[in-house]
């Protein structure tokens, strides 16, 4: 089981940038592969951005590709979501989630979910 902590959010305008944080604990992350979801009020959560267990590739949705990057610091055990060129649309609870079983696709079977975190951007 891994334990999620997510931090970062708030309010921003267009444009801005804003970096989430993930804490984990309870196992090490070297071997877990990661990703954000989001959530926008009266839509379904959806997949943002995953990344590996090894860090070395990573896979944005199409609505963040070329504006939010994915990393991880195995060390610290963390995973950051940096997001640039904000835009309202993106307005929403941010989620970070982990998955013991380390091949597949990132956009599906995670097995531990943080509570969240509020990202709001203003236009």
């Amino acid at each position: 089981q891994v334990y999620l902590e997510e931090s970062g959010g708030g309010l921003v305008q267009a444009g801005d940038s804003l970096r989430l944080s993930c804490a984990a604990s309870g196992r090490p992350i070297r071997g877990v592969a990661m990703a954000w979801f989001r959530q926008a009020p009266g839509k379904e959560r959806e997949y943002v951005i995953g990344i590996r267990w090894s860090g070395a590739y990573t896979w944005p949705a199409d609505p963040v590709e070329g504006r939010f990057t994915i990393s991880k610091d195995n060390a610290e055990n963390t995973v950051y979501l940096q997001m640039n060129n904000l835009k309202p649309e993106d307005t929403a609870v941010y989620y970070c989630a982990a998955r013991t079983e380390p091949f597949g696709p990132l956009d599906r079977g995670y097995d531990s979910w943080g509570q969240g975190t509020q990202v709001t951007v203003s236009s």
